[in-house]
């Protein structure tokens, strides 16, 4: 591919998810489902530019910096609450799902190799994280469901790698061997976590001696590239290696960063991970051009291949739904037998999960680089293809409306620990009215006793909310609305002095920037307003 086609093409791609993006606001639909709808429809238009990406490159562009975007942001703490849920799916679902599927397969196909159907089952058992991501952003869920199936969806690649790795391996030389299952594993496991420890560490050393926001961010681009690559060539998991390394930094992001790079850091992610989200689901619905010429056109395809690859995909479906009922309500059964007590879930926790478990990128991706010689490859291509589709578009389209029916929101609620978040800026500010009253006894100094009314001002606002609450959600509305009008009269007004000569342009973005900053601050502080009102 020529630089200029390759540019061609970036522009179609960026063109297509702004697009893309107005038309699922305007349906209201997640934006994933319209990414690959869009992909799609621009795969079947006549002369349209055919992308030719190697799966391997689509894997290392835009995995490990997706992946560190969500494992940065992910509460340690829960993670570990909830590591035997997530440890059960990420895999004992995915084993379980690649024994179901390749079962299916084999019984559909007779002169498919098992050792191909079980590799067809690795490729499509693990959810894929970006697609969960993306799916479950914005829906009014249950924190700790939504750990449990980020945390899944982070680290079950290891796992269906392991499968992939030694269900191909079999189908290309006719052998297995156990011994070497087991050690591959490990050397997965262990070593994507020891090498994502290690390069976190030192990332995390580098970061302390910077200084710039600007080489910060560099840093946090390189960190899942490196680290990925670096464990791939150990012949780790990469995936876990990235996501170990981003935990690290995420734990230690508030004293790491200051203020400046955590705001640029948090801004430049944002618009990259959304680039390349939208770029990735676009790519899954082009990729259809490349499955119909695999399968040797649409005749072929609609009178062979699809009811076939229909069934297997119900089997994917059915053998999540299987596992995550059984995990859930067998040990229930035996261990009240025993008189011992475990976790109860009302039904709508397992039928949520079973239905989340959206496939992705990565399945596709896999089943592209296979070897063309590869026994039935056409096939697993376009299995793979249409499980990616039909758990994101159908399940992930449906998601918002069940859990709505189910009426979730009150399930899965978790234990009232923790204090709101009212309540912990009236303790903040306490803190620092302390401090700035220790200060102010000895100083006639106006501007400090100022600071200290400001912030007295801000922890009898919070004390007041603890008592009074939704009586103060009115005025509070009317606050903000008022602060925000100022700031935007205060902007109109800068951008008349500078037009009119009166200031400097360095000045008229000193000001902005910090007019930008505080109308952020209200706007953050308005949306918990509206949150309220709704609850």
């Amino acid at each position: 591919m020529h630089g200029s086609e390759f540019f061609n093409i970036l522009l179609l791609l960026l063109t297509a998810a702004l697009v893309l993006s107005l038309l699922a606001k305007r349906f209201n639909l997640p934006p994933a489902i319209i990414f690959i709808l869009g992909g799609a429809a621009l795969a079947l238009t006549p002369n349209a530019p055919t992308l030719h990406i190697e799966p391997e490159l689509v894997l290392t562009l835009f995995l490990p910096p997706l992946l560190q975007s969500s494992a940065y942001f992910i509460v340690w703490r829960e993670f570990k609450e909830n590591i035997r849920p997530i440890m059960l799916l990420a895999i004992g679902a995915v084993f379980f799902t690649t024994l179901i599927v390749g079962l299916t397969a084999h019984t559909l196909i007779p002169n498919m190799p098992l050792s191909a159907a079980f590799c067809l089952g690795a490729i499509v058992s693990p959810p894929d994280a970006v697609a969960a991501k993306a799916i479950l952003e914005g829906l009014r869920v249950p924190r700790r469901l939504v750990t449990i199936l980020e945390g899944e969806s982070l680290v079950n690649d290891a796992s269906g790698l392991m499968l992939y790795r030694l269900a191909s391996a079999a189908t290309l030389t006719g052998l297995f061997d156990w011994p070497e299952a087991v050690w591959m594993f490990g050397q997965l496991t262990f070593g994507g976590i020891i090498i994502g420890a290690i390069a976190g560490l030192l990332t995390y050393a580098l970061i302390t001696k910077l200084r710039e926001p600007q080489l910060t961010i560099l840093a946090s681009f390189l960190l899942p590239w490196g680290t990925y690559f670096f464990a791939e060539n150990f012949q780790a998991s990469g995936v876990l290696a990235v996501v170990t390394a981003s935990i690290i930094l995420g734990k230690g992001q508030h004293e790491l960063l200051d203020a400046q790079s955590r705001l640029e850091m948090r801004t430049i992610w944002k618009s990259a991970v959304f680039f390349m989200e939208a770029t990735i689901f676009i790519l899954i619905g082009m990729a259809l051009r490349s499955v119909i010429h695999a399968a040797g056109g649409l005749d072929s395809i609609f009178s062979k291949t699809i009811p076939l690859a229909f069934v297997v995909t119900l089997s994917a479906i059915a053998a999540r739904f299987l596992w995550v009922f059984t995990a859930i309500y067998l040990p229930r059964a035996i261990l009240s037998n025993l008189y011992l007590e475990i976790e109860h879930y009302p039904v709508s926790v397992p039928i949520i999960i079973s239905w989340a478990g959206m496939r992705g990128v990565v399945s596709l991706a896999i089943a592209l680089a296979l070897p063309t010689n590869f026994p039935q490859r056409d096939f697993i291509i376009i299995t793979a293809f249409m499980v990616t589709s039909i758990t994101i578009i159908v399940q992930g389209g449906i998601l918002t409306r069940l859990i709505k029916w189910l009426n979730f929101e009150q399930a899965m609620a978790l234990e009232n620990k923790f204090i709101d978040e009212h309540h912990a800026r009236e303790k903040i500010y306490e803190a620092s009215y302390i401090f700035i009253s220790s200060k102010a006894n000895d100083t006639e100094n106006e501007f400090i006793l100022y600071l200290l009314n400001e912030h007295q001002r801000r922890l009898t606002a919070y004390q007041r909310l603890q008592i009074e609450g939704e009586a103060l959600s009115t005025k509070r509305k009317e606050y903000f609305t008022i602060a925000l009008n100022a700031i935007s009269i205060a902007r109109k007004k800068l951008v008349e002095l500078h037009r009119s000569g009166q200031i400097h342009d360095k000045t008229l973005n000193i000001i902005g920037n910090e007019l930008d900053l505080e109308e952020s601050r209200l706007l953050h502080l308005s949306q918990d307003v509206k949150k309220a009102a709704h609850a």
